[in-house]
């Protein structure tokens, strides 16, 4: 018996009020949606358009899309309503790609305004603001009028392209005075949004003023526009204007502002400020606060903030996350893993705030447990791993991990690449970084700006300057790292007059030097001998830039005061310091004292050291050298015995060099390399065949009292960076540039060498020791041997 329309309409209603609800939507509206749906089903009643599209609409906002694109499915002819809601729970889930298809897939006879707006803010979401500029002209050619939700949307999404597309913004704020939208506060909002994204404050301020009745949104969108702009006054003078309602958000944007821009002590004022005025810290305010006391080291006022949320039991990720930042960053390891530990619930940010603290503090032993303690990994998680190894000099597991990661089926973002290419640096692996940099240009990452700075590094630290200048002047943008960089990498090489150049052009563009850069054309000039340059540009950080120097920029000094035999002057800097001389500047003195043979001089910043660092065995082994260079073997023993006696291991010298991708390791002495026979073969003929050219070896190098000069002559020889060139020589295709890395300083003897065997052989030769580059061409050195 087929039911009557009665019926039917009774069991419609029926549904339909069960339907009712579902809303406003709970926790439970889904399990009731799939139950009605399923008494449905269950009864074989075909229900019409409006029940169907209510339950579309509940799998929708639930964010159970397959039910309702199941559902959707189903329908032979989905009617505007049913395909709006599609476009609508796609681009709430991000999924913008489904909802294009659907939009598309709509005859434009069925489309109206409200779809349109649909599809337009989820492009404005989606950041994708070209897409959302084009599907607004193409409702306005298809004859469609805009509204005051469109026009809100379409400026939300200039918003991500305005630098693009500043001229349409006027045109945008035209056609929505034009429409009769120019005067609703949500279009005025966006409108103020936009202006202060593409820096017009003043048209923004404008705009603002003109809105009559003034929400939130409006008071936050000027106040963002003025921080984001560091426009700090007029935020503060704005701010007294503001209901006390109000104020949360702005305060909250003025602390972040503040703490963006390095200005931390201004935002812990306006933190202070804030609570003064009655106004409670929130879950947005604790992270920059926190963030403010780890960059200026104030672990007390991170506590008083620890302590706060505490007494207000304020608890959340966001808070638990930035605590165990704050508290690594200033030091305070087991702080930091006790919050970590007791966190009831960890997500990703948890895992990787506490991973990213190891790394960057160089604990790489418990980054590697922690890392493997990971049930849940993401590309940022490897990216910390891969770059804190490659930071910390693992250069080899850095590479490792890079292959692990792709072996695991992610894919590696550009920062991922940049710590891979920094292993390569490290290494001296050219060939690897080559390969890396054809696989950037290939999956287009080639103009990231991350990737582009690691690239200069590992190019000047393979010894190919050329080629990191090559990179420098391609990229589409620099940043001061980049300009560092490439001063870094000119001043290692010897090219001290053209490091100097780029600083110089580097200040022409408008760019700012930072402490960095400081120490990187300090350390230029030390290397080329531009003693009075880089007094010049020491005396201009505090005068000209107000930057106060560090212990290492005053080491720089000292040593290129040292470098150039000028003590005198190195002694009254020291003594005139504004804090105690440290480690790095009587290493500075020491160094220069060993060049010079400034015994006296050498033994107090020995001392010194001895105090200081007494388990460095850097500084044993210089005074020791200096002792032995002199013929005063009894003391170059007791200082060896000093060191024994304390327990200090000598750091053994190890060479290495890059043949077809392989990276083969030597030590002074070393017979276990496969080939080591052949190699000490030929490392005694080329030394029978530069004797010929002049070469004459400088025993005094040989820092043992060996009485015969034959076996002091055998104990050079064995240098690992000889037996690492001649390798190269032995294997690498005629023509070919050796590059040769070590661990520690190269002695004078194997300078004397490589200079003699670059015209013998008529190779290039590079050499990267602890401190410089040095290039052998045709018998000279790039250092002028002034190292």
């Amino acid at each position: 018996m087929q039911p009557t329309p009665d019926l039917i309409r009774t069991i419609a209603n029926r549904y339909a009020a069960n339907l009712t609800l579902c809303f406003p939507l709970r926790p439970t509206s889904p399990q009731l949606a799939r139950a009605i749906h399923a008494n449905i089903i269950a009864l074989g009643f075909h229900p019409r358009a409006h029940i169907l599209n209510r339950l579309i609409d509940v799998y929708c906002k639930s964010s159970h899309l397959r039910y309702a694109r199941h559902l959707f499915d189903e329908i032979p002819e989905p009617d505007k309503i049913a395909r709006t809601t599609m476009v609508s729970g796609y681009c709430a889930s991000g999924d913008i790609p489904l909802a294009r298809s659907v939009f598309d897939e709509t005859p434009l006879t069925m489309r109206d305004t409200v779809m349109y707006n649909a599809m337009i803010t989820g492009l404005a979401h989606g950041r994708d603001g070209y897409s959302a500029v084009t599907t607004f002209r193409e409702m306005n050619r298809e004859g469609f009028r805009p509204d005051n939700f469109t026009f809100a949307s379409v400026l939300a999404g200039l918003a991500h392209v305005v630098e693009e597309e500043r001229e349409c913004v006027v045109q945008f704020h035209a056609a929505a005075i034009k429409s009769g939208a120019g005067s609703i506060t949500s279009v005025m909002n966006a409108l103020v949004s936009v202006y202060s994204k593409c820096g017009l404050l003043h048209s923004a301020r404008k705009v603002f003023d003109e809105i009559t009745e003034k929400d939130e949104r409006s008071w936050t969108s000027m106040m963002t526009g003025y921080v984001k702009n560091g426009c700090f006054d007029s935020g503060l003078e704005l701010l007294e204007g503001m209901d006390e309602g109000m104020k949360l958000v702005s305060f909250n944007a003025l602390i972040s502002g503040y703490v963006h821009r390095g200005l931390c002590q201004e935002a812990l004022v306006m933190v202070r400020r804030m609570v003064s005025s009655g106004i409670e810290l929130d879950a947005f305010t604790y992270p920059s606060v926190l963030r403010a006391c780890a960059t200026s080291g104030l672990i007390q006022v991170g506590k008083q903030v620890h302590g706060y949320a505490l007494r207000r039991q304020d608890f959340s990720f966001h808070l638990d996350n930035a605590l165990v930042s704050m508290y690594y960053k200033c030091g305070k390891f087991d702080e930091a893993r006790a919050i970590f530990d007791k966190m009831p619930a960890k997500d990703l940010v948890s895992w990787n705030a506490l991973l990213s603290g190891y790394v960057s503090s160089g604990h790489i032993g418990e980054a590697k447990l922690l890392f493997r303690e990971m049930e849940e990994k993401n590309v940022l998680t490897w990216m910390i791993m891969i770059s804190g190894l490659a930071d910390n000099g693992f250069g080899e597991e850095g590479l490792r991990l890079f292959s692990c990661m792709r072996r695991e089926g992610f894919e590696p973002c550009d920062y991922a690449f940049s710590g891979a290419i920094k292993s390569c640096a490290v290494l001296g692996a050219y060939c690897n970084g080559q390969q890396f940099h054809a696989q950037l240009v290939k999956i287009g990452f080639d103009s990231s700006l991350s990737a582009g700075n690691a690239l200069i590094t590992m190019y000047a630290r393979c010894g190919v300057v050329e080629e990191a200048r090559q990179v420098f002047m391609t990229m589409p943008c620099r940043d001061s790292v980049s300009w560092n960089a490439l001063i870094a990498a000119l001043g290692q090489h010897g090219h001290g007059a053209e490091a100097v150049g780029v600083y110089e052009e580097m200040l022409k563009e408008g760019i700012k030097p930072d402490r960095i850069t400081f120490l990187t054309v300090l350390t230029a000039c030390s290397h080329a001998g531009l003693v009075d340059q880089g007094r010049k540009y020491f005396d201009s950080m505090e005068t000209v830039y107000c930057i106060p120097p560090g212990a290492d920029h005053y080491s720089r000094l000292i040593d290129l005061l040292c470098r150039s035999g000028r003590f005198s002057e190195a002694e009254s800097v020291i003594k005139s310091l504004p804090f105690e001389p440290t480690a790095q500047i009587w290493e500075a003195l020491l160094s220069g004292c060993r060049v010079y043979g400034n015994m006296e001089l050498g033994i107090i910043a020995a001392e010194k050291l001895f105090e200081l660092i007494p388990e460095h065995d850097g500084t044993y082994m210089l005074l020791s050298n200096m002792y032995a260079a002199t013929g005063k073997w009894e003391e170059a023993a007791r200082v060896r015995k000093l060191m024994r006696d304390r327990g200090v291991k000598k750091e053994l010298a190890c060479s290495w060099i890059e043949v077809e991708t392989q990276v083969h390791k030597f030590l002074v002495d070393d017979t276990s390399h496969p080939e080591a026979e052949a190699v000490y073969e030929y490392l005694q003929e080329l030394g029978k065949e530069m004797r010929r050219f002049g070469y004459v070896p400088d025993t005094n190098f040989v820092l043992h009292d060996v009485e015969s000069d034959g076996h002091k002559q055998d104990m050079l020889i064995t240098h690992s960076e000889k037996i690492a060139v001649a390798f190269g020589l032995m294997k690498l295709p005629p023509g070919r540039a050796i590059r040769v890395f070590k661990n520690l300083r190269t002695c004078g003897d194997c300078h004397n060498f490589f200079m003699h065997l670059s015209r013998v052989v008529q190779r290039d030769i590079v050499l990267r020791d602890r401190k410089r580059f040095h290039h052998f061409r045709n018998g000279e050195c790039s250092c002028g041997n002034f190292w």
